[in-house]
């Protein structure tokens, strides 16, 4: 048995390091919400019972992505404090360095996947999705002949495997009528090497995530699907166990800042926090005519379809072995059940 957690142990680093949907070169940045609390000097009166708790600390481990952008923005525009939470904010250069991180006990919760959710479940930790997050992955091309995914079949498709890239474009296939038996796959895990291994046609199509998915368009690159469009979801946050029993209080106050953070970004003109979405997301600024900016919605629990779709899949592929089902890895700590 210790043998076999070892291995699942190990598929866990493997796997992981895999997921990154970011540019190598991004560095990692912590920015830290910090608030100080005076005490009652000796012999003063004991503060009113009523006074409201000292906030709580709670860090996230994200990826510089777009999905991380709401949090970023309820920290810097103080929606945190105002709801009595410290978001400490570590965004992170690639998977791997967040899940180090996030083994080490170094951050809380975490912005990841539903294929990373079997994974992590499978070695042994007891992670739970707490609300879905918005983000995107595209299926891109430069073939002139591909028109639509089931022009994809006998075609090279570039993916990272045994992750979410791998199964978002499993159910684009799906949906086309093909199998992932239909396509062959070049296996690239970094993201700026899929983006030039496609510009310069050594493969028919790639998966992406943003910034590259608008650098890949500036180049004349194509999108033939993507999450939205096929009505994939598997993003999602996540906190261990131990950290939604020890911070509940503080998880349902950060997700009153994020919601605070998506009603301001509705209620303001996109160049009032472009810059901001430059920098943690990595486009250059020469497209910042080009970005498009996601209709983000307030906080939403992942579907439990969603989830058994993601593991049934997880299956297939002798990701996850156990017995786990989709309502085991789903916390009711904000979305009561």
């Amino acid at each position: 048995m210790e043998r076999k957690k070892r291995k699942h142990l190990m598929m866990l680093f493997m796997l992981v390091a895999a997921i990154s949907m970011v540019a190598v070169g991004c560095g990692s940045n912590t920015n830290n919400a910090g608030a100080s609390a005076t005490g009652n000097a000796a012999g003063d009166a004991p503060a009113a019972s009523d006074a409201p708790a000292e906030a709580a600390a709670l860090t996230l481990g994200l990826l510089p992505s777009i999905d991380a952008i709401p949090f970023i923005i309820a920290h810097e525009q103080g929606f945190d404090k105002k709801h009595n939470v410290n978001l400490e904010i570590q965004t992170f250069k690639s998977a791997k360095d967040r899940d180090v991180a996030f083994q080490a006990g170094k951050v809380d919760g975490i912005s990841a996947d539903l294929v990373a959710i079997s994974i992590y479940n499978e070695a042994g930790l007891d992670v739970k999705i707490t609300s879905t997050t918005t983000g995107e992955f595209d299926l891109l091309t430069g073939n002139d002949g591909i028109q639509g995914v089931k022009d994809l079949k006998g075609k090279t498709v570039i993916l990272s495997k045994n992750t979410s890239t791998q199964y978002t474009v499993a159910m684009m296939l799906k949906q086309a009528g093909l199998t992932e038996e239909d396509i062959k796959v070049t296996e690239v895990p970094q993201i700026p090497t899929r983006l030039e291994l496609l510009k310069n046609q050594k493969a028919d199509a790639a998966v992406l995530p943003e910034p590259y998915v608008t650098m890949g368009k500036a180049a004349g690159l194509r999108v033939l699907s993507s999450t939205k469009t096929a009505g994939v979801n598997p993003f999602v946050l996540a906190f261990p166990q131990s950290a939604i029993d020890a911070k509940g209080q503080a998880i349902q106050n950060m997700y009153a800042a994020y919601d605070e953070a998506v009603a301001y970004m509705k209620s303001h003109d996109q160049s009032e926090y472009i810059g901001l979405i430059i920098k943690e997301v990595g486009y250059p600024d020469t497209l910042k005519d080009q970005i498009t900016v996601p209709e983000y919605l307030p906080a939403n629990q992942v579907d439990v379809k969603e989830v058994e779709a993601a593991f049934a899949w997880a299956r297939e592929k002798g990701l996850l072995t156990k017995n786990i089902s989709a309502e085991e890895v789903i916390s009711d700590v904000q979305f009561k059940k």
